[in-house]
């Protein structure tokens, strides 16, 4: 994991904390805990209740645009070609049975009892 890496989970976890707190802090149909805290969410984002919606949205992108980055990363790091050289993908499981010949066809087998 390099630097770079290391900061944006850093960035990716902070900013899923505040997007917790910035939720919990919107006032809902019910109050919910916006009311708990004297409408402490509203008063945070300025009075109108559109700024905190905003910063709501921006925020979730943001989340949305490191989760990408940060797999895109971890992906380029291990490429597929990669494992390929070293033999650790590739025949997905398929393996041919000892003392079959590679692309030799034979007839297919006819269940005992069956004329055929």
């Amino acid at each position: 994991m390099g630097i770079v890496e290391g900061i944006l989970w850093v960035l990716f976890v902070l900013a899923c904390l505040l997007i917790s707190a910035v939720i919990l802090l919107q006032e809902g149909k019910g109050g919910g805990l916006g009311d708990a805290f004297g409408g402490a969410g509203a008063q945070t984002f300025g009075v109108k209740a559109g700024g905190i919606t905003k910063f709501t949205g921006y925020l979730a992108v943001g989340i949305v645009v490191l989760a990408v980055v940060i797999t895109q990363i971890r992906s380029s790091s291990s490429s597929v070609a990669d494992s390929l050289s070293d033999g650790t993908a590739g025949d997905a499981g398929l393996s041919v049975p000892a003392g079959a010949e590679v692309g030799v066809e034979t007839e297919p087998a006819v269940p005992a009892g069956d004329d055929g």
